[in-house]
């Protein structure tokens, strides 16, 4: 057989994931939780972002068979209503014209200046409407 290229990457011998080796403890191993019940919603909201979706193992530190039992008693959750599926997140929109692009001017609001005309025969009356929009500008 051919011996190995210099070129292949040895996984145990990069320097780059030194500051990775230290493994972080699960939350349930630390609490010593032997059964994770889908009633203990305090133990549970530890698991899930604040956007309500479940967080990965890599970021809580636990095992495949942890995870697994998380996840279920996750969804077993949500199905009672004890877990919201989802989180509603609001953020602050600034009132600069000019940021994003320009993308808030002209949504939902007409420029002053820009007024609809229509072809009206001649000798045909014509009465002025009121539109809601013109009403809320006045108030």
């Amino acid at each position: 057989m051919a011996a190995p290229s210099g070129k292949m990457k040895q996984r145990g011998r990069n320097k780059d994931n030194a500051k990775r080796a230290k493994r972080k403890i699960s939350i349930l191993i630390q609490e010593r939780v032997e059964y994770v019940d889908y009633k203990d919603v305090n133990l549970l909201r530890r698991f899930a972002s604040d956007r309500a979706k479940i967080r990965a193992r890599r970021v809580t530190g636990n095992d495949q068979q942890q995870q697994r039992a998380i996840a279920l008693a996750i969804k077993n959750a949500r199905e009672m209503a004890l877990l919201p599926y989802t989180s509603r997140v609001t953020t602050q929109r600034s009132s600069r014209s000019g940021e994003r692009g320009g993308r808030g001017e002209g949504r939902g609001r007409r420029p002053e200046a820009e007024t609809e005309l229509t072809e009206v025969p001649e000798g045909t009356e014509v009465e002025a409407v009121e539109t809601e929009f013109e009403e809320e500008e006045e108030q």
